[in-house]
């Protein structure tokens, strides 16, 4: 198995848990190449079931692409929205019934942006006017309402900065109610609740949104407050605030992982860190009258000329007393490399660190609507990688980039999506570096375990000359067999530094 996958094109099922082999198969029926490179030429992906089209964020060409899916060996670019008559850029998109909602930044990007609608067929609805820098956009299951979460990011000096927010949009009426976090009070939130900016920084404004799930009966939404390490949960009847919760620690004294691209070789070690989970995408599912909300681990750093938190290990002073093998922890090969944040960790005041905080859960998560961890994967993903792709474990999908992502955010899960096939619910995460899309089986959700793992990559080829297949998922769109050109399940993936749109067939 691994010789096969070393030698060319991952087309299906890698690795399937022990018990449930062929029990899920995961095969590319087709892809659509923008022909540009680390460009963003394809971000965020949605499904218009009706018109069988997948709208795709373009950064390159600052546009949805739209291809059209009807016959998925021969995807078709068939029209483009140009976003640059509403701002600068397009961050994200989503897709519901007739309209299609997209978050647009401005030029100035701590300025308002817009949420911006339009018709699938292409004509516009009209814009409405949200937070500063849009970054997710996601439609209530009725299709009346779009939750928009605004980042609010600062200027590169820092003298700009924004408060995070998120925005409540009627369809198609486009109202606007937007939700503040000034009334939030961070003692409340716990030791892992992140909050790291300059002196006269408020709390409003250190928050930044990221994603946002609605839950299945419209009522509720989650907002991933991904460099707080928290989650924000929004009554959406009342376009309240209902509470923050913070999102604890990955313990590395406890899953071994490999922190340093400096060993030349796969070293997965237990190591004195903790690692804060920073989701990227979240999905939310509800059972036995219980809201959950699935997040992807990505991890994310303040890291701006005006001021930065990250730093690497072993170039900070280590309390002797916490870490009296210090010297041996601080070489490179071991954590020497490893991202970390200034802003955590000097309990006692009085200069060095007597604890070691890192970015990133490297896992996927579940937690109920109480805050409640339901369950975490640990480090099992690097693990599978390890199994699976060694000669390109950690790197950025190919073989010439082998173990180079260990000192940062590991395979980085970010992408997400969730579908039921057969009674079954199941998690499709997105590995950013590693590339291809890791699949759990959540239906018990304190139960989920590992199914399968497929990427459409050539290990030996090269990421930058375009001749390694898909590289760096960030978007993934689950496909019903209801609504599926063909019949059968897919995901849609769109891969941001191959700028690819890939739709694989679930059997």
């Amino acid at each position: 198995m691994l010789k096969s996958f070393a030698k060319g094109l991952l087309l299906a099922t890698l690795l399937t848990a022990p018990g449930l082999v062929n029990a899920m198969s995961l095969k590319v029926v087709g892809s659509y190449q923008s022909g540009v490179f680390d460009k963003g030429a394809a971000e965020v992906v949605s499904y218009d079931k009706k018109g069988r089209k997948l709208f795709v964020v373009n950064g390159n060409d600052k546009s949805i692409d739209i291809l059209d899916i009807s016959n998925p060996a021969e995807i078709k670019k068939i029209g483009a929205i140009d976003v640059k008559k509403h701002g600068k850029a397009a961050n994200s998109v989503a897709v519901h019934g007739d309209y299609v909602a997209i978050a647009v930044e401005m030029k100035v990007k701590q300025t308002a942006g817009k949420l911006v609608l339009y018709k699938t067929d292409g004509t516009l609805v009209g814009e409405a006017q949200v937070g500063a820098l849009p970054d997710s956009v996601v439609f209530a299951p009725d299709g009346e309402l779009v939750v928009v979460a605004n980042e609010g990011e600062p200027s590169d000096d820092f003298k700009n900065d924004p408060e995070g927010s998120v925005s409540l949009v009627s369809i198609p009426s486009l109202d606007v109610k937007t939700i503040s976090f000034n009334d939030l009070d961070a003692q409340k939130l716990g030791e892992s609740f992140h909050a790291p900016s300059p002196d006269g920084t408020s709390l409003a404004q250190d928050i930044e949104p990221e994603y946002s799930a609605v839950t299945p009966d419209g009522k509720t939404a989650f907002v991933s407050l991904q460099e707080n390490n928290a989650m924000a949960v929004i009554d959406l009847e009342k376009a309240e605030l209902t509470s923050v919760f913070a999102l604890g620690f990955q313990d590395y004294s406890k899953h071994a992982v490999d922190l340093s691209d400096k060993d030349e070789k796969i070293n997965r070690n237990t190591w004195p860190v903790l690692s804060m989970r920073q989701p990227d995408t979240i999905m939310a599912f509800t059972q036995g009258g219980m809201n959950y909300v699935v997040t992807a681990n990505e991890g994310d750093a303040r890291d701006y000329d005006g001021y930065s938190e990250e730093t690497r290990l072993g170039k900070v002073k280590l309390d002797p007393t916490a870490f009296p093998n210090a010297e041996e922890l601080q070489k490179k090969s071991n954590l020497g490399r490893l991202k970390i944040t200034t802003a955590k960790g000097d309990t006692d005041g009085d200069g060095d660190l007597d604890a070691i905080y890192g970015y990133g859960g490297r896992s996927f998560s579940i937690f109920n609507e109480k805050g409640e961890l339901v369950f975490d994967s640990g480090t099992e993903i690097e693990a599978k990688m390890a199994e699976l792709a060694p000669t390109a474990f950690n790197g950025q999908g190919t073989n010439e980039s082998f173990d180079n992502r260990s000192d940062d955010k590991g395979t980085e899960p970010e992408a997400l999506a969730i579908g039921e096939m057969d009674g079954k619910r199941y998690a499709f995460i997105g590995l950013e570096r590693m590339g291809g899309v890791v699949v759990y089986d959540i239906t018990e959700p304190a139960k989920a375990h590992y199914v399968t793992y497929a990427n459409n990559v050539k290990l030996e080829g090269s990421a930058e000359k375009m001749t390694a297949g898909d590289i760096a998922p960030e978007g993934i769109a689950f496909i019903d067999a209801k609504v599926s050109p063909t019949g059968t399940p897919m995901i849609a993936v769109a891969n941001e530094v191959s700028g690819s749109t890939t739709l694989y067939e679930i059997k």
